[in-house]
């Protein structure tokens, strides 16, 4: 968890000190809680990980399911209203601000629900992920998107329902998901 913090301090430009990042960021906090659900549920004690679990959810607002499996260096800011479920990936280095959901689409109960995103990318306010896709390494997702397909590494999703839009410094071109060619770069 202190290299949670440390991370969480470089990354954070309203953070004064390490101190303040342990004791009042209701985020790690939560990480804190959830690592703890996630080994219980892991060797079997179900019962026990829902309660910490729900521990979790009322001293933070942060609702992580026990099964979840979050990656090193993961920064929840703010933390109030996130949602991740059960069989949601969060690589290491990701960035969640409040209001996120990473839930599924139906009630199917049998494989992969929820999405995966990977290293390094950034959440932005209320953005809803929902279902088995994956939001690709560095990428980024806007305030209030919803995103119901793959967003590829390096790109921004925005919108409802999401888009994505052109990274000016790589140059990759903008998509409607319908008409995307993923790999296709701007001349120029």
């Amino acid at each position: 968890m202190l290299q949670t913090a440390r991370a969480i301090l470089k990354r954070d430009p309203a953070a004064h000190s390490l101190w303040e990042v342990l004791l009042t960021y209701p985020g790690l906090h939560a990480l804190f809680w959830h690592r703890i659900a996630h080994f219980l549920a892991g060797h079997g004690r179900y019962i026990l990980a829902a309660l910490v679990s729900r521990y979790c959810t009322h001293r933070t607002g942060v609702i992580i399911a026990p099964e979840a499996q979050i990656g090193k260096r993961v920064f929840i800011d703010h933390g109030t209203g996130v949602v991740i479920g059960a069989t949601a990936i969060v690589e290491d280095d990701v960035t969640i601000l409040h209001g996120v959901t990473l839930g599924a689409r139906d009630s199917e109960v049998d494989g992969r629900r929820h999405p995966i995103v990977r290293q390094g990318a950034f959440i932005g306010a209320n953005a809803q992920i929902l279902g088995p896709i994956s939001v690709g390494r560095r990428s980024k997702v806007g305030a209030g998107a919803v995103v119901l397909k793959d967003v590829p590494d390096n790109m921004t999703a925005v919108g409802n329902p999401a888009r994505l839009v052109t990274h000016k410094r790589t140059g990759w071109v903008t998509y409607r998901y319908s008409e995307m060619i993923v790999g296709q770069r701007m001349e120029g």
